[in-house]
């Protein structure tokens, strides 16, 4: 949808043909969960109200067929990009959203895009490997469950460990999305990481 959410004041033609078609889905009978990333932790109920959607907590556990699922975002399990877990913790901080949704749109704006450069100065200058996942981190996510779904690391895989599974899902595209689809009927619990070309 967006490469990060600036406020739920925010509005633009292109959005709104985004929330008048989730609308659309959900009176169909379907809903939309929404799970919030390193760009749009900012992001509340108050918009997802405008479409019924439903926003997650930052990890998810639910059942399906008898499997056990945790989705999150995954920047969590990068534990090795210190200096991105540090940015996290503060730009995160309750208190600090709190007085960032108070202050002008025009202000949030030039900050997110000030964030956005530094973001990708600092990916130029990191090693591949501090920006994945951590081995352990994933290990101890799988703990209690069967399937670690997540994203961040925009690395498209199924991963099979041991008798678990880590899905790491693709970046949302204007034109792309990686989508994982689950077959619950199937015995095997099929899965499969879908490129949906829009």
């Amino acid at each position: 949808w967006f490469n990060a959410w600036i406020g739920d004041d925010y509005s633009a033609p292109w959005l709104e043909e985004i929330v008048e078609a989730l609308k659309v889905f959900n009176q169909k009978g379907n809903r939309v969960y929404f799970q919030v990333g390193n760009r749009d932790f900012a992001l509340n109920q108050v918009f997802l109200d405008k479409f019924n959607g439903v926003l997650l907590p930052d990890i998810y556990y639910l059942n399906i067929a008898g499997h056990q699922y945790r989705l999150e975002h995954g920047d969590a399990l990068c534990t090795d990009d210190i200096s991105y877990q540090r940015f996290k913790k503060i730009i995160r901080n309750p208190f600090l959203v709190a007085f960032l949704r108070r202050t002008p749109l025009s202000f949030r704006t030039k900050l997110v895009n000030g964030f956005r450069k530094r973001s990708h100065s600092d990916k130029q200058q990191k090693s591949y490997e501090i920006m994945d996942v951590n081995e352990q981190a994933v290990l101890s996510a799988l703990t209690d469950v069967d399937i670690l779904i997540h994203g961040h690391t925009h690395r498209p895989a199924i991963h099979q460990l041991q008798h678990k599974q880590r899905i790491v899902l693709g970046d949302w595209r204007e034109d792309q999305a990686y989508i994982l689809e689950i077959d619950p009927s199937s015995n095997t619990q099929q899965l499969e990481l879908i490129v949906w070309n829009y």
